[in-house]
């Protein structure tokens, strides 16, 4: 039903904003009310593991205070009792059944401009809200068929299944946009790769005889951790293209996929792009240019990627040298964001003005002899945490709101399964001004329902430090670098910290490490 949704409304030429099902009730109104809104189509529920998600409920919760809706479509799918409210909500089922009783059997294809709107997507930046990128009707569909079919090297008949959720740029253009519009099938689950055993992707292969995998390093390394159990006995002998998206993938990941997936018979195709860039912009072709754990290898024909330093210099190699900078690209392409909704100032500042000319990715990278490149991480206030992006400064306000919370940072590290984990630094002050010992716990509880309640559960931290202060400079500002040092566990190589304000504190940040 949600593919379904969103073609009806490129059909009659409606922007359609995904959203997510983990976000919560004010995740979801804020982004209402920066789209303007005015229809929503929903479920009474979802299943995510042994989990029933009330998505309807959480809407009504959304919708308080809201002037723009008109009407709230609802998909019959848990049988999770919902209140209904009467002129606004409407069930699906019904609305079908009225259609066909009209005898409509077909809707002309609205006619649009290449660059009219097709949707807006919200994605993390590194300030507070979540920012609206726009893709439009003719580059999108024109650059995900142009990615989907070179990079997976598809062939008719071909069965592609990318395990994302739709509420995420990679399955708006790998699940629905791309294979649609090269005429593949698509697959699509919903759930999770562990529910209700960790052989549900092998299950879903053999069953379906799927041909082209596509999934997230973090599913890989989590089902690594069932060991080789579920695999056996599932025939996958079907596979030809292995994919993996949404974050670095590393090495003993990209060998166990390899060989346990794909029998070392599969083309793995390792893609590095982003919600604003649309589909694929560096990655190997199936089969066609060679693959090499962890590097995403070489950027799509037509992308001019450049890696730059600091002040936005094009760094140059000199023989066989292997260089490192930040990645930058010289020259638009049909899939490129056109705009930050109802903000473009925000798309200038956030992609064009740090490095004028140049769109700047947010991503540091290295680049070798061969002109393969392999991202080193985000270079900038946003973490990625599952393949998810999260922005730090969104993560510290909402555990800012936290009525014994003076302060906060929040750091990336080094996660074994996630790729990157949250590790937030906290000054807390109770009421009473007491201090943490005791209550650490329940205190930790208390802050993680405060974020699920602002964000979602998907911005829970793995690690939560109480302080009594953060390092910072002579004019206030947090130097994140020593804290992501100590979350990393680099307790040697803090750096120079006598430009801080108050030296001290850097010491017993160290010792309270979790």
């Amino acid at each position: 039903e949600l593919a379904i949704a969103v073609l009806a409304c490129a059909r009659v030429g409606a922007i359609h904003s995904v959203v997510f099902g983990g976000f919560s009730a004010q995740s979801i109104a804020d982004r209402l009310y920066d789209a303007q809104a005015e229809y929503i189509v929903t479920c009474d529920g979802a299943f995510r593991g042994a989990k029933d998600i009330p998505l309807k409920s959480v809407i009504d919760d959304a919708l308080i205070g809201n002037r723009t809706v008109k009407k709230v479509i609802v998909c019959t799918r848990t049988r999770t009792p919902v209140s209904m409210i009467k002129g606004r909500d409407l069930w699906w089922e019904d609305e079908i059944k009225k259609v066909e009783t009209m005898g409509l059997h077909d809707f002309p294809a609205e006619e649009m401009d290449a660059e009219d709107p097709l949707f807006i997507l919200y994605t993390s930046g590194s300030t507070g809200k979540p920012k609206g990128v726009v893709h439009t009707c003719g580059g999108y569909m024109v650059y995900t068929n142009y990615t989907f079919v070179n990079v997976f090297q598809y062939q008719p008949g071909d069965i592609h299944f990318c395990t994302a959720d739709i509420g995420w740029i990679t399955g708006h253009s790998y699940i629905v946009y791309g294979p649609l519009s090269a005429g593949a099938t698509t697959l699509l689950f919903e759930g999770v790769p562990t529910f209700p055993d960790a052989s549900r992707f092998w299950d879903i292969v053999d069953k379906f005889k799927v041909n082209i995998l596509y999934t997230a390093p973090t599913a890989i390394r989590s089902l690594m951790g069932y060991g080789l159990g579920p695999l056996q006995g599932k025939h996958l002998t079907s596979l030809k293209v292995l994919g993996t998206v949404g974050e670095p993938i590393n090495e003993e990941a990209w060998h166990w996929y390899s060989e346990h997936v794909g029998k070392n018979n599969c083309p793995v195709v390792d893609t590095w792009w982003q919600t604003e860039t649309g589909g694929t912009l560096i990655s190997n072709m199936a089969g066609i240019t060679p693959a090499v754990p962890s590097w995403a290898t070489l950027p799509m024909p037509g992308l001019e990627m450049v890696l730059v330093d600091e002040k936005g210099e094009e760094i140059i190699q000199e023989g066989e040298e292997t260089v490192s900078g930040n990645l930058c690209i010289k020259s638009p392409w049909p899939g490129i964001l056109r705009t930050t909704y109802g903000d473009h100032e925000r798309c200038r500042t956030n992609y064009f003005a740090t490095y004028p000319g140049l769109y700047f990715t947010g991503d540091g990278a290295l680049k070798d002899k061969n002109g393969f490149f392999r991202i080193t991480g985000r270079v900038d206030d946003v973490l990625n945490v599952s393949g998810h992006r999260i922005g730090t400064a969104e993560l510290e306000n909402a555990i800012n709101m936290h009525s014994g919370v003076v302060e906060s940072a929040v750091v990336g590290y080094p996660h074994d399964i996630k790729g990157q984990g949250i590790y937030a630094y906290v000054i807390y002050q109770g009421s009473h001004g007491q201090d943490t010992h005791g209550t650490a716990e329940m205190i930790r509880k208390d802050l993680n329902q405060t974020i699920t309640r602002i964000i979602g559960a998907i911005a829970k931290p793995d690690k939560i430090q109480f302080v009594s202060g953060l390092p910072k400079t002579r004019s206030g500002k947090i130097m994140r670098r020593i804290l992501r040092k100590i979350a990393e566990g680099d307790l040697d190589n803090v750096g120079d910290i006598s430009t801080l304000l108050d030296p001290t504190v850097v010491e017993e940040i160290k010792r309270g490490k979790i």
